[in-house]
């Protein structure tokens, strides 16, 4: 499949031929896969991988020094790029526009690999019809605590949720902690209509199982497994099936079978496990695009729930503020607060702000001995092209006598400015 070119490996692939450069440079240090076993990954795999991503608008999440060091998001496509790399121009809520890659062959894949793009992140839509979505996101997200069984046991109750409304879903492994169900729909409502049938859903869930499931936006007022609808707004991308996930081991987002998801480890899917699977089983998702599905009875429950007094919730911040949408101030800086937050730090490095959380923990044993696992609140912030971290801790648990103050930003501690 690949022969060695001047200036670096070349990948032939559906009658093209891909130069991989720099083919040993690695992006996993723990296990050493290199940027061609990524190449070669997507090669084995793109049958499923384009089932997922193909003929859609995606962004570029970018890991040139590998999964250790820093990463980007890139909206627009390269200005060096074949001239059979196709794009589409995409209008995001803030008024800006891009050209985005739409990947249509495994050669745009191994393309895609080469710019160190670990993750495929595409848009909802199909590039023919950029303002009616063909798919319904549900990304169950698990608040700290909470173990695996939890969180398939909300899956059943999507799957049954959706089964009792006329829709189909398909599980697959979020890569991560995760799990997403992705929902083929007939592309005909528009993003906000997709969002809202999203939400609907996400409370007929939470009515369902209220003790291991939430629709609730603020982080502080989560329990058990967060129903993330707002991944349903126009301009939020999911990582999509197949793809590889910066996580030391390259976890996969992996296709299951609802059968499968009930006694699947989500850590033995990998890039060097997947592409076995791939060949002796195929794609999971094979019948995913049969038979698209109507948000109809969706969109009447909305509009049930907003008779009985459930209107619109929270959008992301960076979204203007919608017609029906609630106040978009967190509970805990409201005017009399629900719930007794405090900010540890903010730093670029997750690791660097969750170090500082345990030196803000050496200092205060005797309220740290009463917190749980959902009171450490860790925020990535995604500004225009880069992220950084936020470390908060709900008090809610520790007596009031033991809480500790807001602290000022200690310079020396402070890695938001060193790091």
């Amino acid at each position: 499949m690949g022969t060695r070119g001047g200036s670096g490996e070349v990948v032939s692939v559906g009658g093209r031929q891909v130069v991989v450069s720099n083919p040993g440079k690695v992006l996993f240090p723990a296990p050493g896969y290199t940027k061609l076993d990524l190449a070669r990954y997507y090669v084995a795999v793109a049958e499923g991988a384009l089932r997922g991503a193909g003929g859609r608008p995606t962004m570029l999440v970018r890991y040139p020094d590998g999964v250790g060091g820093k990463f980007f998001y890139q909206k627009r496509a390269p200005a060096s790029r074949p001239p059979w790399i196709e794009l589409v121009s995409l209008r995001f809520p803030s008024g800006r526009s891009a050209d985005e890659v739409v990947p249509r062959e495994a050669a745009a894949l191994v393309w895609l690999a080469n710019l160190a793009c670990l993750e495929l992140h595409p848009h909802p839509v199909r590039a023919e019809d950029l303002e009616h979505p063909d798919e319904l996101r549900v990304d169950l997200d698990p608040v700290p605590g909470v173990t695996w069984p939890d969180l398939r046991a909300v899956a059943r109750v999507v799957r049954a949720a959706l089964g009792d409304f006329g829709l189909a879903g398909w599980p697959k492994t979020s890569g991560s902690r995760g799990v997403h169900v992705n929902v083929r729909i007939e592309p005909r409502w528009s993003f906000e209509q997709v969002r809202r049938a999203a939400l609907a859903l996400a409370r007929d869930v939470e009515r369902r199982a209220p003790r291991i499931a939430t629709s609730k936006w603020w982080k502080e007022e989560r329990h058990g497994v967060f129903i993330d609808y707002n991944q349903n707004a126009k301009d939020r991308t999911v990582a999509s099936a197949y793809s590889v996930r910066p996580t030391p081991d390259a976890r996969v987002s992996a296709p299951v079978s609802w059968e499968e998801l009930d006694h699947c480890d989500p850590a033995d899917f990998t890039l060097r496990t997947m592409p076995g699977r791939f060949a002796e089983i195929g794609d999971r998702h094979a019948g995913i695009d049969a038979s698209p599905g109507s948000l109809e009875p969706l969109l009447e429950l909305s509009a049930q729930q907003e008779r009985d007094g459930l209107g619109d919730a929270p959008w992301p911040p960076h979204y203007r503020k919608q017609e029906g949408e609630p106040t978009r101030v967190a509970p805990s800086r409201r005017r009399v607060a629900k719930y007794p937050l405090i900010e540890i730090g903010r730093a670029r490095r997750k690791e660097d702000a969750l170090a500082g959380l345990e030196r803000w923990k050496a200092r205060h044993p005797e309220a740290t001995a009463h917190l749980e696992p959902a009171d450490v609140l860790v925020d990535v912030m995604r500004g225009r092209s880069s992220t950084w971290t936020r470390v908060r801790v709900n008090l809610r648990h520790v007596p009031p006598e033991l809480r500790p103050v807001q602290e000022p930003l200690d310079p020396d501690e402070n890695t938001w400015a060193s790091s």
